[in-house]
C-alpha cells in the first residue's frame, strides 16, 4: 500500500521547504506511543511561503494536524484524539504547567480526503470556502479541509493531489512546483498515482524502495565506487547492496572479493532466465 500519511506529511514539509515554518511528522507526544500526523511551527526566521492552499491562510506559531486519506473516515474520535494530542502538546512546549504557552498560539486542523458525513450530521460544519470548514469543539475552533471538495487552483497543488479524484490529482501533480531535495522521489510516486488512477493501485512499498535505490546505483560514479569498494568491508557492502545489484555495478575481480563463488553462479543463472 502507498504510504499516504508519509506521503501527505512529506507534500507539506516541501510546501514549507526554507520558510518561516518547519513541519514535524509523526510526532510521538505520549510515553505510550501516540503520533500526530503533522505539526507546523513557526521559526524565528525565514520567509512565509509565497502561496498556502486554502484553509492555512491564518497559521499560528505551532499548527497541530491529523489526516485522513481517502481509505479512512474523519469522525469524532478523531476530533477527540486531535485535541488530546495539542493537550499534551501544549503542555511538552511550555516552561510549566503553571505557564502554558498561550492558546491563542495554537490551531487544530482535521484534513480529509472524503467528506465527513457522519461527522456533519453530529456538529455543525460552518462553511468558510469550498471543501473548508469550521467546527466548534469544546471551547476550541477546528478547522475541517475536505481535499475532494477543495476549489481547483494552482495554490491548492498540494491538496489536490491527494483528492483522490483523477482529474484534480493530475492537475495538482502538474502544478506543484516542489522546493526540496526529495522532491524528485515524491514526484515520482505522484506520476506512478496519476497513471495508475485510483481504482486499481498495484504500486507497493517494495516498489518505491526499489524505484529509489535504482535511483541511487544510477547516481553513483565510478569514484563513488571505488570508494566504496575500498572503504566498505564485504560484509557492509553486501548490506548496502543486494548481490544482484553488485553483480550489475561491479567487476569480476571485486565480486571475488565480496562474494562466494557459489553466489555468484547462482545470480547468474537468475539473470539468465
Amino acid at each position: 500500500m502507498i504510504p499516504w500519511h508519509r506521503l501527505f506529511g512529506l507534500t507539506l514539509t516541501d510546501l514549507f521547504f526554507n520558510s518561516a515554518y518547519e513541519v514535524e511528522l509523526e510526532k510521538d507526544l505520549s510515553l505510550k506511543q501516540q503520533l500526530l500526523d503533522v505539526v507546523i511551527i513557526e521559526k524565528k526566521a525565514g520567509p512565509s511561503p509565497a502561496v498556502l492552499p486554502d484553509g492555512l491562510e491564518n497559521l499560528a506559531a505551532h499548527n497541530l494536524m491529523t489526516y485522513k486519506s481517502h481509505q479512512e473516515s474523519l469522525d469524532g474520535w478523531t476530533i477527540e484524539e486531535l485535541c488530546g494530542h495539542y493537550v499534551n502538546y501544549r503542555k511538552q512546549i511550555s516552561p510549566s504547567f503553571d505557564k502554558l504557552v498561550p492558546a491563542e498560539d495554537f490551531n487544530l486542523y482535521a484534513v480529509s480526503t472524503r467528506y465527513p458525513e457522519k461527522l456533519s450530521g453530529e456538529v455543525k460544519f460552518i462553511p468558510a470556502a469550498p471543501g473548508i470548514f469550521d467546527v466548534l469543539w469544546g471551547i476550541r475552533t477546528i478547522r475541517i479541509i475536505v481535499l475532494s471538495r477543495i476549489r481547483q487552483s494552482v495554490a491548492n497543488a498540494p491538496w489536490l493531489m491527494f483528492s483522490a479524484e483523477s482529474g484534480k490529482v493530475k492537475l495538482g501533480a502538474a502544478s506543484y512546483r516542489w522546493n526540496s531535495p526529495v522532491s524528485s522521489i515524491i514526484n515520482k510516486l505522484f506520476k506512478k498515482y496519476q497513471k495508475e488512477g485510483m481504482a486499481i493501485m498495484p504500486y507497493t512499498i517494495e516498489d518505491y524502495q526499489r524505484e529509489v535505490k535504482e535511483e541511487v546505483l544510477k547516481s553513483l560514479t565510478k569514484e563513488d565506487m571505488d570508494h566504496l569498494l575500498k572503504e566498505l568491508p564485504p560484509e557492509d557492502l553486501l548490506r548496502v547492496l543486494k548481490p544482484e545489484d553488485l553483480l550489475r555495478v561491479l567487476k569480476p575481480e571485486d565480486l571475488l572479493r565480496v562474494l562466494k563463488p557459489e553466489e555468484i553462479e547462482e545470480y547468474l543463472r537468475k539473470i539468465k532466465r
